[in-house]
């Protein structure tokens, strides 16, 4: 198995206990005893899907075609992923209840936003990082401030005070780091899409805020694309899509698309990648741009020497584009100045070092 028939099979394989044509495919390739399961291993764990895969070969009783001992190396990273989310579960849950306490409404995001909500049928499913939430403005600096009272203290180099987000934070005795959010998206694109647009559109699950759908398929996509450069990138990860795949049940994904006023290519083409990855029709839009895009795509993954250049070239562009975006706003914005002032200190210093 090369690379995207690697990426190929786990992505169905992640949809066989909602998609009836999926499962027949995957079955009979199992069957057929032609998966390469060092390189799905590889793959799956880079993505950190490998959870959600055991998970949805077990409810699919698909463990026997495997090796018992892949099996028993796979049940033991999910059972170790099960009992980080429960305790994550628990940090959360402690954290919404010392902030609203303190008239803070917090609204959770990303993966512990959809693990709050079961999303996923089995809680070890989903491979969490830091648990990030969202605060108005006007709360912010109140929320920073709680959390340092609460115990919680800085682990990460300080941002710049115009990033999304305070630096990482994490408690003693706590397993997960914490983000706290002021906006949703980078500088570039918040005015489109920000607090003022979810703060009417919550839902309460376990006394938790969470986004409520579409919103929070929305937001999901907009993270990948937007956030983690996937649309600059032409990459999807499969942590995401697993992510979309599950949220696009729990809307009409007609009438989301439809009522669409930015980000549409970006969005589009995520879906329209997604469905050739898992084999399944979610609705798109389509255009000459999109299109493209899936070109590109598919290009990557079937060339690994085109794959490395493009991508090496797509980091240069975006490293290229942040310095002359601070340069040029170092000029009538004092916290790019402050910015500017720090990264010509290091470079010096780690040039004379």
């Amino acid at each position: 198995m090369n690379y995207k028939e690697t990426l190929f099979f786990i992505g169905q394989s992640l949809t066989i206990n909602h998609d009836p044509k999926n499962k027949v495919l995957i079955e009979e390739q199992l069957k057929s005893i032609s998966v390469d399961w060092e390189a799905v291993v590889k793959v799956s764990t880079a993505h950190y899907v490998l959870p959600a895969l055991y998970c949805n070969f077990h409810k699919a009783e698909f463990l026997k075609y495997l090796p018992k001992d892949l099996v028993e190396f796979m049940k033991s990273i999910t059972d170790l992923n099960r009992e980080r989310n429960e305790k994550l579960f628990i940090q959360a849950k402690e954290l919404n209840i010392y902030l609203l306490g303190n008239k803070v409404k917090a609204i959770f995001l990303k993966g512990v936003s959809n693990l709050i909500a079961n999303l996923y049928d089995d809680i070890g499913e989903r491979m969490l990082g830091d648990i990030d939430f969202i605060v108005s403005k006007k709360d912010f600096e109140k929320t920073i401030h709680l959390l340092k009272e609460f115990g919680y203290y800085q682990i990460a180099a300080d941002l710049p005070k115009f990033h999304r987000h305070y630096p990482s934070m994490i408690k003693k005795d706590n397993i997960g780091a914490i983000e706290v959010h002021k906006e949703l998206l980078r500088e570039r694109y918040r005015s489109k899409f920000n607090y003022s647009h979810i703060e009417h559109n919550l839902i309460k699950i376990k006394n938790f805020y969470l986004i409520a759908y579409p919103k929070q398929l929305h937001y999901n996509l907009l993270v990948h694309q937007i956030n983690d450069f996937g649309f600059i990138y032409n990459f999807i990860s499969l942590r995401k899509a697993y992510d979309v795949y599950l949220l696009s049940k729990k809307v009409n994904m007609k009438n989301y698309l439809d009522e669409l006023n930015e980000f549409k290519n970006p969005v589009n083409s995520f879906i329209a990648a997604q469905n050739q990855l898992f084999n399944t029709a979610i609705p798109n839009k389509k255009n000459k741009k999109i299109q493209k895009y899936v070109n590109i795509y598919n290009k990557l993954l079937n060339n690994r020497v085109f794959r490395e250049k493009f991508q090496k070239r797509k980091k240069s562009n975006i490293t290229w584009s942040k310095r002359i975006n601070i340069l040029i706003k170092s000029f009538y914005k004092k916290d790019y100045r402050v910015l500017l002032k720090k990264e010509i200190k290091r470079k010096y210093i780690n040039k004379n070092s």
